[in-house]
């Protein structure tokens, strides 16, 4: 995946920052984001090894494959001593912990001097969505926290998150910069994650955020170009002449065409 480009960025693998374990195991999987965490995955009494454990692991690469790491929310106890150990790794993006304004994000990239993915993970972040994402690099539903601050009972279809996600997906296309889907729970890759990345998919998502390696195949296929929607794409880009025009029982102008290559490109990349 080209690290200048996020929206080829079709999984993106969380992992404890305290288990070097499955840092290790991470550096040989096909994630296309490695995400080492700080935040809600490690015990509070293991805080400080994990930030030694994290700034250690990205030193060594993940085979040129982008990573980030997630550090507490601003304003939380842990957030100073995670920015200033963050400091020191070799990272390509900060993930904030439950942004909530635009200057959260803004500080935080300041701080580490790296672009931020913003965490939309409470009611506030979801309404200001569109204030965050233009000093962000990306947007990341936060859906665990959402669903917890919202008081929605355990859902199969997220129904009670439609709104927010859509409106995720909406701030960040208005500022120009990808969008990423929540995790999915279970830990196996079973049909439940496979309808959950094709909703994401459906309602704008570029990728989705995962917490087992058993996800990261379903997520990398689900969220990439069909063979029969390239196929499609190379034939519209061949017939299109220009102006509006009929194609394949349809009517196509520009902007399809535009589309088209655009699926094509990130194929191929």
């Amino acid at each position: 995946m080209d690290r200048t480009d996020l929206r080829n960025c079709r999984s993106l693998l969380f992992l404890p920052a305290s288990n070097p374990r499955a840092i290790e195991k991470a550096r040989d999987l096909p994630a296309d984001l490695i995400v080492l965490d700080l935040e809600d995955a490690v015990r509070e009494e293991e805080k400080g090894e994990a930030r030694r454990l994290a700034v250690e692991a990205t030193n060594g690469g993940f085979d040129g494959r982008p990573v980030a790491i997630r550090v507490n929310r601003a304003g939380s106890r842990h957030f100073g001593e995670d920015v200033t150990a963050v400091r020191h790794a070799t990272i390509d993006y900060l993930v904030l912990a439950k942004a909530e304004t635009g200057k959260d994000a803004h500080d935080a990239s300041w701080l580490v001097a790296k672009p931020v993915l913003a965490m939309i993970e409470t009611p506030r972040a979801v309404i200001d969505a569109n204030v965050i994402a233009p000093s962000s690099a990306g947007l990341i539903a936060g859906v665990n926290d959402l669903t917890a601050a919202l008081g929605l009972p355990e859902q199969k279809d997220r129904e009670g998150l439609i709104f927010a996600l859509q409106r995720i997906v909406l701030a960040a296309r208005a500022a120009d910069i990808p969008a990423f889907d929540g995790v999915y729970n279970r830990l196996e890759s079973d049909a439940g994650l496979e309808a959950e990345c094709r909703q994401g998919r459906a309602w704008g998502f570029d990728g989705k955020s995962v917490i087992h390696p058993s996800q990261i195949e379903t997520a990398n296929r689900l969220f990439g170009p069909t063979e029969e929607e390239l196929e499609a794409a190379r034939r519209l880009v061949a017939a299109a002449t220009g102006g509006a025009e009929r194609h394949d029982g349809k009517m196509i102008e520009a902007m399809h065409v535009e589309q088209a290559h655009r699926l094509i490109a990130r194929a191929r990349r």
